[in-house]
């Protein structure tokens, strides 16, 4: 699909970045019957997308009541049922377009990381106060129903995983069979000072568009400023299938800690388990010169948690991605540069906040403003 960059052109909007972001808004905006071009100096799907832990869930990485505590319920209330009404939505998309992404609907586990569960009644609680779904289990029952041996858990139903590089070639397809144009290149320059904005490609070349959206995972361009982002590697591995050996229903495990750490099985009955995350080790030789170390960290992690599982580890691999200090993405417009939009910080919940930076933006773009744009803005102070 995508080809040489080898004449200027003009389209109603740009996108940056191919990658799972990208190709919703490319999807929505062809949709609405809008010219579009696309463009990556990658293979589409081969950056942030392709280190995505391929879980959809809508709960986010800081905690309701964290959230609550920094920015007030309601606010944080917003963004967590946004969050899940995104997860449906995108599981709707898939199924309207049947797209071969071995989409499955899963519960979510959300464990105690210690030896309390104090702090986990507390959300239950607070999420119940925000009408959001889920079950609090305590030690003997997450033990009887699940046989994992925490001191407990929440249990959330309408989650979701799928493979996100076959979800973005779906949908990446999708929109250049309505007329989307998908051209190889990397952009140096924005000049939103005229009518329209003047995007200029490092082998020369140049884009005029009505409208520019940023979605270039980890990797901002220089007119994007933020307080609030940083980059962080994540590493992951995956057994040999194990189909008869996975905890009940393969619901989507992750842990109430710092250290982020997270397990799903896949549809052949892999068991993945990731985490170990450094927001110090950025460089993708560094990075990816601690797999062995990483590998064996993660294997110990799952034979804690799973003691059942067959540590065959079949795959090792490394990803950067974007995080935010508060847990919410950075999603809206790009402050200075008009009808230019980015979208990035999604941390944990990449193809959930995805879906949702699609809609904001593509909304923002017909002339709509949603509150949201405000909470997720490029230059809030977070904390």
């Amino acid at each position: 699909m995508r080809r040489p960059f080898t004449q200027d052109t003009i389209c109603d909007v740009l996108i940056v970045g191919c990658g799972i972001t990208g190709s919703l808004v490319a999807e929505e905006l062809t949709r609405q019957g809008l010219d579009i071009v696309l463009i990556d100096r990658e293979l589409p799907g081969r950056g942030s997308t392709a280190a995505s832990t391929a879980m959809l869930l809508w709960e986010i990485d800081r905690s309701l009541v964290e959230l609550t505590n920094l920015y007030g319920f309601e606010r944080a209330m917003r963004a967590y049922r946004a969050s899940y009404e995104s997860v449906h939505g995108l599981k709707a998309l898939v199924q309207r377009l049947a797209l071969p992404c071995e989409m499955r609907d899963k519960d979510s586990l959300y464990q105690a990381a210690g030896e309390s569960a104090k702090d986990l009644i507390e959300e239950h609680a607070l999420r119940q106060r925000a009408g959001l779904p889920g079950a609090f289990l305590d030690h003997p029952r997450l033990l009887s129903e699940y046989d994992i041996a925490r001191a407990g858990a929440l249990l959330s139903p309408g989650s979701a995983d799928a493979d996100p590089l076959q979800l973005a070639s779906g949908l990446l397809k999708v929109a250049v069979g309505r007329g989307a144009r998908l051209f190889e290149g990397e952009a140096v320059a924005y000049d939103s000072s005229a009518h329209t904005i003047g995007v200029q490609l490092k082998d020369g070349g140049t884009i005029e568009a009505r409208h520019v959206v940023l979605a270039t995972g980890y990797v901002m361009p220089d007119i994007v400023h933020t307080k609030v982002q940083t980059p962080s590697s994540s590493w992951a591995v995956a057994t040999r299938p194990q189909p008869g050996n996975i905890w009940r229903d393969g619901a989507l495990i992750w842990e109430d800690s710092k250290d982020y750490l997270y397990a799903r099985s896949t549809a052949t009955g892999r068991i993945i388990i990731g985490g170990e995350d450094s927001d110090e080790i950025i460089d993708p030789n560094t990075r990816d010169a601690l797999i062995p170390a990483k590998t064996q960290a993660l294997v110990k992690k799952l034979a804690a948690l799973w003691p059942r599982a067959e540590l065959d580890i079949e795959f090792s691999w490394a990803g950067t991605f974007d995080t935010t200090s508060d847990g919410l993405p950075l999603i809206g417009p790009v402050p200075q540069h008009r009808s230019i939009y980015a979208a990035y910080g999604y941390g944990g919940n990449g193809i959930t906040f995805s879906y949702m930076a699609a809609q904001l933006i593509c909304g923002a773009i017909a002339g709509e403003h949603a509150a949201l744009l405000d909470d997720f803005a490029l230059d809030r102070d977070g904390t």
